[in-house]
């Protein structure tokens, strides 16, 4: 959603994945970009590029390396929700007058505002439906992170 709200606003949009198998996704999602960062040359070249990265991240991640891609006065937005710490040196980001947010999803407000825009724009979430016997396997798959989008839980199948 990320991607198609930004892109939908103007942004050049970038997505930085760990690999290269949503690339896919995320160009025909409305991408410009698309970088691995398991690619080593990856934090080279875009070192100072971004003015702003939204991490949608839910796991713990040494943020160091993404706030160094941010350009001065640039920001990192925490989407995602880490059950523990992250880590990050505040150097790079002394360095630079980078900073880093949080933000949730808003209340009934922003929701409205969003599902409008969303509707003007033609954007929709990017689902997986699964039947309600499905469940078990659908965890698995997300234990081994093989989920390209959300499960959605059809529940005619109860």
């Amino acid at each position: 959603m990320g991607v198609q709200l930004a892109r939908a606003m103007g942004a050049e949009v970038s997505v930085l994945s760990q690999s290269l198998s949503k690339q896919a996704d995320g160009l025909r999602l409305g991408a410009h970009h698309y970088y691995a960062t398991s690619d080593p040359t990856t934090f080279e070249k875009l070192s100072s590029h971004f003015d702003l990265i939204l991490n949608t991240v839910s796991s713990a991640l040494d943020l160091t390396p993404y706030v160094s891609l941010l350009k001065v006065d640039g920001t990192l937005v925490n989407l995602g929700a880490p059950a523990g710490p992250v880590q990050v040196n505040v150097f790079p980001m002394l360095l630079g007058r980078r900073s880093m947010a949080g933000s949730g999803i808003g209340g009934i407000k922003e929701t409205r505002e969003m599902l409008d825009f969303c509707a003007e724009h033609g954007g929709a979430a990017e689902i997986e439906l699964i039947n309600v016997q499905e469940i078990n396997r659908a965890w698995e798959r997300v234990v081994a992170s093989d989920v390209r989008f959300r499960f959605v839980i059809d529940m005619e199948t109860l």
